[in-house]
C-alpha cells in the first residue's frame, strides 16, 4: 500500500494571512484561499491507518470526525501545534492515543486534564514504534521547547518529517543522512539569512543542509509571509518546493 502525507497546514503561528499587515503575501492570501496558511501539521495514511501529525488547527474536530483517525503524532507543545487538542478531549467514546516527546509540562492543562486523550505513549529519540505497519523513528530537532521530527518508514518509503527546528543537531543529520529519506519535509521559515534564525531555518540553512542528506525532493513547510513574499519574486532552487495547504505527498 502507499504512504500518503496531505500538508493540512503549511504555516508558522502567525499563519498567513498575518493579521494588520497589508504585505503582497498577506493581501494575495485575503485574495485567494488556496495561498491561506494553517498552522503546520498533516495527515499521514498508511493502508487503513489515519495517523493526525500535529493538531494546531483550531476546528480539528470540523474536519476530523470521531472514527476518522487513529491516533495523533506531536511534534511538540507549543499552543499551534495542540490548540485543536483543548476542545476534543472533552468528547466521549474511547480514548485516542497520543505519541509525542517526553515533555513533563506538555501545554497549559493537557496532563492533569487529558479527557479522551492518552499521552502515556511517550516515544524516545532514535527509538523505533510501531503505528499500525508504519515504523516511525523520532528524531531530535532545534527548538525552545523539546521537539521531534520523525522519519516515516514502510517497505518501500520513507519520509522525513522535521517541523519545528533552527538547522539540525549533528546526531539527526548523520541519521538522515544514512537512511535516506526519499522527501524531506522541513521547516523553512525564512529566505535566505546570513545565519540561522532561532527556533526556525532559513532557506540558506536548508540548502546548507540538504548538500550533506542529498534528498531528491525536499518541501518546505512552516512558511512566513516574510518567506511568501521572497518566494514571489524568487525561484527556489532545483529539488526545492513550497509546501501548500491540501498538497498529497504519495509515495508508492
Amino acid at each position: 500500500m502507499s504512504l500518503t502525507i496531505t500538508l493540512t497546514g503549511t504555516g508558522g503561528a502567525q499563519l498567513v494571512p498575518v493579521f494588520g499587515c497589508h504585505c503582497a503575501a498577506c493581501h494575495r492570501a485575503r485574495q485567494n484561499a488556496a495561498h491561506r496558511r494553517k498552522p503546520c501539521s498533516a495527515v499521514v495514511q498508511f493502508n487503513d491507518t489515519v495517523t493526525l501529525l500535529d493538531a494546531g488547527i483550531q476546528d480539528l474536530m470540523e474536519h476530523f470526525p470521531a472514527g476518522a483517525f487513529q491516533q495523533f503524532l506531536l511534534t511538540h507543545y507549543h499552543m499551534d501545534h495542540v490548540q485543536g487538542l483543548f476542545p476534543l478531549r472533552w468528547g466521549v467514546g474511547d480514548k485516542i492515543p497520543v505519541y509525542g516527546p517526553p515533555d513533563e509540562q506538555g501545554c497549559d492543562d493537557l496532563f492533569k486534564h487529558p479527557g479522551l486523550l492518552d499521552f502515556s505513549h511517550t516515544v524516545e529519540p532514535f527509538v523505533v514504534f510501531d503505528l499500525q505497519g508504519l515504523q516511525v523513528t523520532p528524531l531530535p530537532l532545534n527548538h525552545s521547547k523539546i521537539t521531534f521530527g520523525y522519519l516515516l518508514e514502510t517497505a518501500h518509503s520513507r519520509v522525513a518529517w522535521l517541523s519545528d527546528t533552527a538547522g539540525l543537531p549533528d546526531k539527526t543529520l548523520k541519521f538522515l543522512l544514512n537512511n535516506h529519506p526519499q522527501v524531506v519535509i522541513i521547516d523553512c521559515s525564512y529566505e535566505p539569512r546570513p545565519e540561522t534564525p532561532k527556533n526556525h531555518s532559513d532557506l540558506t540553512t536548508i540548502i546548507a543542509l540538504n548538500a550533506v542528506i542529498r534528498c531528491p525532493r525536499v518541501i518546505l513547510t512552516h512558511i512566513s509571509h516574510v518567506f511568501d513574499q521572497w518566494m514571489m519574486k524568487n525561484p527556489l532552487p532545483t529539488g526545492f518546493e513550497a509546501g501548500y495547504d491540501g498538497m498529497r505527498i504519495v509515495l508508492d
